[in-house]
């Protein structure tokens, strides 16, 4: 049983399912399987003998690198099948520690995995020559730093004396250690989270004054989001009145400005109104000579006489 259709020369395929497990699958390698080398696996091979390569581990919290350690391994020769080992919770517990995730919950999630052709269940800690001829594996991807565990040096050795190991390189940067670091690194912050969104103490493994420490620093967060938020409307309420004010201002300028200069064309200096006003009214012909006398008539009469001889 394949997860993939959509099978057209020169087309890719689409995946449609995940990944079937190996124990619940009647889909076996019934084509001969002579051994390869490396060097012919490179070459490619036909289309209904792929070259089978194994990947296993424990994928607790699986991630990217996880996920691009198995790219690589499937995409090591031209024409592959990818088996992935997942290691039980009892083996994984003996060997290596306990995990956060249980074995049900690691399996789904090498199933969804677009690199991942066919997961094995309850994989060795240690592979072992009939497990390699139960599977049919060609050859084993892992990267190359020694693996030391179980009482070995080196899990993988035999299978690279067998010349069956090839070498995939980490991704550095990330690992379950370090994802755990950080959750145990901010432990308060995701236990305040969790309160907030319905969790209880009891689920969180919270002492009771540890509860209510949190519970007071939600409440006092919530606070101060409260209050930033007054302060934010606060600065914008201000800001428009400041903007207004300063139209204001500017309009008011701008009025100014025109009234003065409205004031100044009627009442200053040169200014039409007292053109208006001074202009001098034209006189009958009897008394322009009189009028162009300095002094009124009356004060004319009286100089005659006082200078007469």
């Amino acid at each position: 049983m394949s997860r993939k259709t959509g099978h057209i020369e020169g087309k890719s395929q689409t995946l449609t399912a995940p990944a079937p497990f190996a124990d619940e699958t009647s889909c076996q390698c019934r084509a001969p399987h002579e051994k390869l080398t490396i060097a012919q696996a490179r070459l490619g091979t036909p289309v209904d003998r792929p070259v089978r390569v194994y990947a296993d581990g424990i994928f607790d919290l699986f991630h990217s690198g996880h996920a691009r350690a198995l790219m690589q391994a499937k995409t090591l020769f031209p024409n592959s099948y990818l088996l992935v080992g997942v290691c039980s919770d009892d083996l994984t517990h003996k060997f290596k520690g306990f995990t956060v995730m249980n074995e049900t919950e690691r399996y789904e999630a090498l199933r969804h995995c677009r690199y991942v052709d066919e997961v094995i269940r309850d994989a060795p800690w240690t592979l072992t020559p009939e497990f390699l001829e139960k599977h049919k594996i060609d050859f084993v991807a892992h990267d190359d730093i020694p693996y030391s565990s179980a009482g070995s040096d080196d899990v993988y050795k035999h299978i690279k004396e067998a010349g069956m190991f090839v070498p995939t390189q980490r991704t550095e940067g990330i690992s379950t250690s370090d994802i755990i670091t950080r959750i145990v690194r901010d432990y308060d912050v995701y236990a305040r989270r969790n309160l907030q969104r319905g969790y209880t103490a009891k689920e969180l493994n919270v002492s009771f004054i540890n509860e209510k420490k949190y519970r007071f620093q939600n409440q006092v967060d919530k606070m101060k989001e409260k209050v930033k938020n007054v302060e934010e409307k606060s600065k914008e309420f201000v800001n428009k009145v400041e903007e207004k004010s300063h139209d204001l201002i500017q309009k008011w300028e701008e009025k100014s400005r025109e009234f003065i200069g409205n004031f100044l064309e009627l009442f200053g200096p040169d200014g039409a109104l007292l053109s208006i006003t001074y202009e001098p009214t034209s006189s009958a012909p009897g008394e322009a000579e009189s009028s162009c006398s300095p002094l009124p008539r009356a004060e004319a009469r009286r100089s005659e006489f006082a200078f007469s001889p």
